[in-house]
């Protein structure tokens, strides 16, 4: 995030370079149970951001000496494929895809029922396909569908959503180019039941009043990916699911 460009991100009229409003997110698409060998998955599409997650558990915790004797444990792996960014990413873990993965599996244990599993583990896979800006919120936001998929029992479902600044601007769910030329990024992710944030950092720099505005902004957005995450479910096990699966 350098903060200077000459590039216009936000127009006269308040309109950003995709067209959206500064408190529009990108289009969004949910669907769940992608994947028919993992006991949940999720394929989430956010502007153009695609990933996949898949959840495999709860099954006995290896290695061993990571047994929890009064709970499960929450295993994540969050990796951006080499074909994912225009600059090929150079293969395997690197320490961005360990602080998401870490901040990922944290935020799922705030509402997965982890004590109805001791010595267990639950294992959370989040595969980035296409990067465009967002994708550790994206990541978030399809492995809470691909648990729920995978019938854990959880308090809620969690939703993940950036707002940040750009050209002076407060603006909601960044894009490329807004993340790589604005000034700040907040990536969010709440509880909805109980507006909880269980996930929060913050990239940049903003006045307390924008700093507001960013987290009200997130906390509405979330809420907005909340309806969509109960719809992509409702689909697969409502009326309109696969009974033959």
């Amino acid at each position: 995030m350098s903060g200077t460009t000459d590039m216009i991100l936000v127009d006269k009229d308040g309109k950003r370079i995709d067209g959206r409003m500064p408190e529009e997110h990108r289009a969004v698409k949910i669907e769940a149970g992608v994947l028919a060998n993992a006991d949940g998955s999720a394929y989430v599409e956010i502007g153009k951001n695609k990933v996949l997650a898949a959840v495999y558990g709860p099954r006995e915790c290896h290695p061993r000496h990571l047994q929890d004797p009064t709970k499960a444990i929450i295993q994540c792996k969050y990796n951006m494929q080499t074909y994912s960014v225009s600059d090929r990413k150079r293969p395997g873990t690197d320490r961005r895809s360990v602080e998401i993965s870490k901040i990922t599996a944290e935020a799922l244990e705030k509402v997965v029922l982890t004590e109805l599993y001791p010595r267990a583990s639950i294992d959370v896979y989040i595969e980035i396909l296409q990067a465009n800006a967002g994708t550790r919120c994206a990541g978030l936001t399809a492995a809470s569908v691909a648990l729920a998929d995978a019938g854990i029992p959880m308090r809620d479902i969690i939703p993940a959503i950036a707002a940040g600044k750009a050209d002076g601007h407060v603006l909601l769910d960044l894009n490329k180019e807004e993340d790589n030329f604005g000034q700040a990024d907040v990536p969010i992710a709440i509880v909805p039941s109980t507006n909880e944030i269980v996930l929060l950092q913050m990239d940049g720099n903003m006045t307390r009043q924008e700093f507001d505005r960013a987290i009200e902004l997130a906390v509405g957005g979330c809420h907005d990916l909340y309806k969509l995450q109960k719809e992509a479910l409702l689909k697969r096990y409502g009326d309109g699911g696969d009974s033959d699966e």
